[in-house]
């Protein structure tokens, strides 16, 4: 995983002149996120997390506690000696931040299955600034497949939130638009390591909710304290990771509309191991997005380009 790219590989990415084996390996390695940050439902039901009181509490303490341990993770990796400190790093440790305290108070107003997928507005706004700060041009596939997507996310969304708590509403939209703004800073960073960016990031979102949780701690013993730790790794920790080097091959258009495979397989991973049932509001809207993932995946035609990396 901490293995750098060859340095031909290197080369392309630089240059801008990434092969279709590139873009795949990108393609396949945001894939690999967005299937390990799915199992977060999964875990925040489980009998041992999710048995946290107060729900007030639960929120803000796993959402600390998740980022603190993956940046322990990522000590091993020694990122201080990757990071080279630039003004380009703030949008993104602010983005960062923002996304995942808005996240976590959210949550403690609004449903969490609700908030996942509002925050799944991300790639609206990706798409817009890409164009624009990015200077990404607006394939017209990845456009189709964005209708698609955000009409899948409109229908979980007006069907899960029927008496909303429009505070909560708006923080779950304000952290969609720090994932949008995490996703652009991370592609715009590309150049640097991915470890260094993310432990900066976790180290900085751990530090913010620590205020909230510094008189919560004794609600984790150490049964909690290791499914903490593993849900820190699996969850969060790796799939950043995994993310972030993605991007180096894939545009942010792109790479925002294949997470949605995201909240189509939290559902499914909170029903296969804890048996709570799918909604057919969640089916039915799921099915769009996958159809969404479909187009965007979908093989470039050998007579044109569907797009480039930069």
């Amino acid at each position: 995983m901490s293995r750098r790219a060859s340095p031909d590989a290197e080369m392309r990415q630089m240059t801008g002149t990434a092969t279709e084996a590139d873009r795949w390996r990108g393609r396949l390695l945001i894939l690999a996120a967005a299937v390990l940050w799915s199992t977060g439902g999964a875990f925040i039901k489980s009998p041992i997390l999710g048995g946290i009181e107060p729900v007030a509490v639960r929120g803000p303490l796993l959402a600390c506690g998740r980022t603190a341990f993956a940046a322990l993770l990522l000590l091993a990796f020694r990122p201080w000696r990757l990071i080279r400190w630039r003004v380009g790093l703030l949008p993104l440790l602010f983005s960062f931040a923002a996304m995942n305290v808005l996240l976590v108070c959210s949550m403690t107003r609004a449903a969490a299955g609700d908030v996942i997928f509002l925050q799944y507005s991300a790639p609206l706004w990706v798409c817009v600034v890409a164009a624009t700060w990015l200077r990404e041009p607006l394939v017209k596939s990845n456009l189709i497949a964005l209708v698609i997507g955000m009409s899948g996310v409109a229908v979980i969304v007006v069907a899960s939130v029927s008496t909303p708590d429009w505070v909560g509403v708006w923080l779950a939209l304000g952290s969609g638009v720090g994932y949008a703004g995490v996703i652009l800073s991370l592609r715009a960073l590309r150049d640097e390591d991915s470890i260094g960016l993310i432990f900066l990031c976790m180290c900085l979102s751990s530090l913010v909710l620590v205020p909230w949780v510094a008189g919560s701690v004794h609600h984790l013993n150490g049964e909690r304290f290791l499914w903490l730790a593993i849900f820190s790794v699996v969850q969060i920790g790796v799939p950043y990771i995994l993310f972030a080097r993605g991007l180096r091959w894939v545009t942010a258009q792109e790479g925002s509309l294949i997470t949605l495979l995201e909240p189509v397989l939290t559902p499914l991973w909170v029903l296969l191991l804890w048996r709570v049932t799918v909604a057919p509001h969640t089916i039915m809207g799921g099915g769009l997005i996958l159809a969404a993932l479909l187009v965007t995946l979908r093989p470039e035609r050998p007579n044109g380009q569907r797009g480039t990396t930069e």
